[in-house]
Parts: C-alpha cells; structure tokens; sequence
C-alpha cells in the first residue's frame, strides 16, 4: 500500500477532479444564456468538492476537516440537483445525467465513510 503523502494520493480527491472535468465538458455545450446560470452553479459546486477534500491536508484537527467533508457532501448533493434540472430542460441527455449521478452517488459514500472513520 502507497502512503499518502498528499491530497492528490486520494482517491476521494481523483474521483472530485473527475466530476468537475465532467461538468466541465457536459456544459460547454449549454445555451450561451445560461453561462452565468446554471453553467456556472454547476461548475462552482463541481468545483467545491475537490477543493474542500484537498483542506485536509492543511488541517489539524479532524473535527475541522469534518466541516469541510460535510461542504464537500453538500456539493455532491448540490450538483446532483444541477445535474437533474439539467437533464429535465435537455441540455443534457438521459445518459449524461446517468453518469454523473453514478459518479456522485460513489464520491457522497467515499465521503460519508471518510466522516465516519475521522
């Protein structure tokens, strides 16, 4: 077994960047109106789950980086959401949002059990 030696040796975190790549590709192809819209609120909360994972590195504390895991989980939840309207105003297809949500739902429980081990 590796030993970690920073966030980017996480799996919990490769999994995040991923998403947000994802979310990147996905909504390039929205209308242009939405780019300040729903794009944007997309690629933000994308954006948070990695980046709050990535806090644990500069944290001391568990219980502080627990804050930060249960930002990261709301994200999740947040996106899901994003991802669903999405799907319902067909600005992505039923396969689209299928593949996002299977990653979500499989980064939220690597969340949830790094909470539960901290």
């Amino acid at each position: 077994m590796e030993k970690i030696r920073n966030f980017r040796d996480l799996e919990i975190w490769k999994l995040g960047k991923n998403i947000v790549l994802d979310v990147y590709r996905v909504t390039k192809a929205f209308p242009k109106e939405e780019i300040y819209g729903l794009v944007s609120q997309m690629r933000r909360a994308a954006i948070s789950i990695p980046s709050n994972i990535a806090e644990r590195f500069n944290r001391k504390h568990n219980a502080e980086y627990r804050q930060f895991l249960y930002v990261a989980l709301g994200s999740c939840a947040e996106l899901e959401t994003h991802v669903e309207i999405a799907q319902d105003l067909t600005f992505i297809t039923v396969v689209q949002r299928d593949e996002l949500l299977e990653q979500l739902d499989h980064e939220s429980k690597m969340v949830r059990s790094l909470i539960k081990r901290l």
